[in-house]
């Protein structure tokens, strides 16, 4: 009887297949993030040879000359190009910010790895040291040191990277911890791996992707305090091109030259938001449970 039914109306000898799950891509404003990203680290490397004038040449006859064809971000109070000076001022704020969270990084993972591996009484000397800087405001502590060190924005750079690590070793910590019991740290070490060998090719490596994710996430914050330590006048200092010293001594002719703090303003928040959205996607990335929403 079956035979005799059009192809069509026969029953399949196959399960049918369940339909593919359509793979999402970047979200748009995670792509638009990433994009930015690339290109203020470009303008960053590129930035004093772009730059159509000098930075640091002074020119009082051009002062607080609005944007224009000749200068398209305007001067600032001692005719500067402003335009210029976001471009190189890209190269100072992020080579300190990288340079921070790098140091903040190193000692991170190292504290963090040998609380999570050194003994219970050395875990809980090294935890309760991280716990005191935890509990204590990080913009506060990194005021303070930077007031202590004097101004300049290498005690900015000090003076964050000494109050920014506890939460990497706390970070690290916990993330050893759980590596330290896979199945392959174990079968390494029935093989008689030696401990510094176990720790440098097994246990590390895969345990840093999700500070990867962090180091994004925090480049905004970090970026953000440096910023601040310059306008309130204990980092960076006049004349350099560091956007908050930028805005700080813009902030007494903004009605005049409200060019000259708008621009290195909008260059701060976009860089921080679009590394805040690019790191929001890696962890995304990162983490199977926050795809698509979660499991359904």
């Amino acid at each position: 009887m079956t035979a005799l039914l059009p192809a069509r109306l026969r029953p399949s000898s196959s399960p049918r297949r369940a339909p593919r799950r359509r793979r999402r891509g970047v979200p748009v404003a995670e792509r638009i993030a990433l994009v930015v990203v690339v290109l203020i680290i470009v303008i960053a490397i590129i930035g004093p040879w772009i730059a159509p004038y000098d930075p640091y040449r002074v020119d009082l006859a051009q002062a607080l000359q609005p944007p224009s064809a000749a200068h398209w971000f305007g001067t600032d109070v001692n005719g500067r190009d402003v335009l210029s000076r976001v471009l190189v001022g890209a190269q100072v704020t992020l080579s300190a910010t990288g340079i921070v969270l790098l140091i903040t990084l190193v000692i991170g993972v190292i504290v963090g790895t040998v609380a999570a591996l050194g003994g219970r009484v050395v875990d809980e000397v090294l935890m309760r040291i991280t716990d005191i800087g935890l509990a204590l405001p990080s913009i506060i502590l990194a005021l303070g040191f930077a007031v202590a060190l004097g101004p300049g924005l290498q005690s900015a750079v000090v003076a964050i990277a000494a109050t920014w690590w506890p939460g990497y070793a706390r970070l690290v910590r916990s993330i050893v911890r759980e590596t330290r019991h896979a199945e392959f740290v174990e079968s390494a070490v029935a093989l008689g791996v030696s401990r510094w060998r176990l720790v440098t090719k097994h246990i590390l490596p895969n345990s840093l992707d999700p500070m990867y994710v962090q180091v994004t996430l925090d480049v905004a914050a970090v970026m953000l305090v440096i910023s601040g330590l310059s306008f309130v006048g204990v980092g960076a200092q006049v004349p350099s091109a560091e956007w908050g010293a930028m805005i700080a001594s813009a902030a007494d002719n903004v009605l005049n030259g409200w060019w000259a703090l708008v621009f290195p303003g909008l260059a701060i928040a976009i860089t921080a938001i679009a590394f805040n959205l690019s790191g929001d996607w890696l962890r995304v990335r990162q983490d199977p449970t926050l795809r698509d929403g979660g499991a359904r």
